[in-house]
Formats: C-alpha cells, structure tokens, sequence
C-alpha cells in the first residue's frame, strides 16, 4: 500500500509521510500465525534446520491472533515441532527480548531456538486516522539461534522498562492504536542511545568497531537522531521502513534479512541491534556474524 493510495482516503499527501517518516510504502495482510509460519519456515530452510530439532518457539508479537490460547503454539503445530513455545509481548521491542529469552535458554541446556517477529497491526489501526494508518504494517521475520560450545555470537544485552510511559502508546481490547507521537520521538532517541552505548561497553566494542547498525523500523527521524548521537553515520545504518513501515517485533529481524540479501553483512562483522516500544520498552544487543 503505497503513500498514494493512503492519500486517496486521507488528508495526507506521499511528500508529507516521506518527509515526517520516511516511509513510502507498506505491505498489508495476513495473519501473526499465517506470516509467522512463512517466516519461521523460511528461516529453519535457510539454517538447514528440522523442525523437529528445535527446543523451543519464542513468538515475539503484539498481535496474538487471539487473547488465548497463544500463537506460538499454534504456529509450532504449523511447522511440525513438539516443543514448547509461547509469546512475548515488549511491543517493538519484542523480537530483542525474545533473543534475550533465547539466549537464557542456551545457557540452562536448549540447543536449538526459533525466535520469530510477527505482527499483524493493520487489523488494529483506525484507517480513518492518519497519525498512525502512514506508519504501521504487517510482517514477520525469524532466526534460528544455536548453542555453540566453543562461539558465542550474541555479546552483549541492554534491556529496559518504564510502566511509567505506558500511556503514550496504547491499544485497548477492541480498540486502534493511539500515539503521541512528539513524547514518543524524545523519549525514543534517549533510550536507544542509553540501551545502546551500553550495550557496546558490556561487548567492549566501540561505535568504530560496527559494521551496521540494525534498528527498530519506526520513524527515520528517530534513526537519524540516535545515530548522530551515537557518532555513527546513517550510511552503516539498515533502513527498510521505506519500503515496509513499522512492522513491530518484526521490523529488525526484517531489516537483518535485508542486510544478509544486499551482502551488508560478512564474517566477522559486529552489528548492534536496537530497538523500543509501547511500555515503555527498550532492547539493544551487539552481535558477531560468524557464519
């Protein structure tokens, strides 16, 4: 769904969501199971994986198909796994603490994780109201995490929460998303470039040392902002909101996929992963690609 078309039934044009989000598009449809399935699929081929020697699902979403039972168990039926799996709610921050979950799970004796991003957000925005309809969208992203004994790639975590913040970004049973947006973006920048610089002191890296910095999808001004204030330059950052808007627990797995198709990504490399949400909630890890 393209600016454009947004435009036809809303007092918006494509230059005014390019120049306050940087989103030109946006992909519509399906369901946190049906994209979750698609995605965790794709990610157990591309690891060479069976379903079926994976110990645990983590399903990070903030739109369960359903309030209960869970989606991940249904997704796990779907893909042929008997395992436990369950969801995890830190709105956009979600896939992060998922990894985090994950990474606590290798340590008490799983072997093999698949943490999936999935959102359906459309189902949940007010179409009617053009704060939040040019922003949010529908997608899904997973990766296999596997203990090593003699590797580890996941280096570092800064995770946080402030229930104080909570009502700045809501949805209610039966209800559409509402923002605002201004407490949001300030409040946004200050946590990522918080979450982030610590995360580099734990994994003794420096800004120099990053080949990419994968973020939270949620507004280019938030992205620009954290970089400048990170002295990292935008062109190391991985930007796929243009394309593919704020897909929740879903954009940074999305944009690690974008980076690994475009070559962005090589042996050795650290990328910091980065990200916040409704809570408020806020994640970020440094990660060595080793592969």
């Amino acid at each position: 769904m393209t600016n454009d078309e947004l435009s036809q039934t809303l007092d918006t044009t494509d230059e005014w969501i390019t120049e306050r989000t940087g989103i030109r598009e946006r992909r519509i449809g399906g369901t946190a199971k049906s994209l979750g399935v698609l995605a965790g699929q794709r990610a157990l081929d591309d690891a060479a994986v069976d379903a079926r020697d994976v110990d645990f699902l983590l399903l990070a979403t903030t739109t369960p198909d359903r309030i209960t039972p869970a989606t991940a168990p249904v997704i796990a039926h779907e893909l042929g796994m008997h395992c436990p799996a369950m969801d995890i709610n830190a709105a956009c921050s979600g896939f992060m603490y998922a990894v985090r979950t994950a990474y606590g799970l290798l340590e008490t004796g799983s072997k093999r994780i698949l943490v999936i991003g999935s959102e359906n957000l459309s189902r949940w925005v007010d179409w009617s109201d053009r704060n939040m309809a040019v922003l949010l969208a529908d997608g899904a992203g997973a990766t296999v995490i596997e203990y090593d004994p003699t590797e580890n790639d996941l280096l570092s975590f800064s995770l946080g929460a402030e229930g104080a913040d909570a009502d700045l970004l809501t949805c209610e049973h039966g209800g559409f998303f509402q923002m605002d947006g201004k407490e949001v973006f300030r409040r946004a920048v200050r946590v990522v470039v918080d979450s982030a610089e610590k995360a580099m002191t734990l994994a003794g890296v420096s800004a120099d040392d990053l080949a990419l910095v994968i973020p939270h999808q949620a507004n280019i001004r938030i992205i620009q902002a954290a970089c400048q204030r990170l002295n990292i330059e935008m062109e190391r950052a991985v930007v796929v909101l243009d394309r593919l808007g704020n897909t929740s627990s879903a954009s940074i797995p999305l944009a690690y996929g974008d980076a690994r198709a475009n070559d962005r990504i090589h042996k050795g490399d650290y990328a910091l992963l980065t990200g916040f949400g409704a809570g408020m909630t806020w994640a970020s890890a440094v990660v060595r690609w080793s592969k």
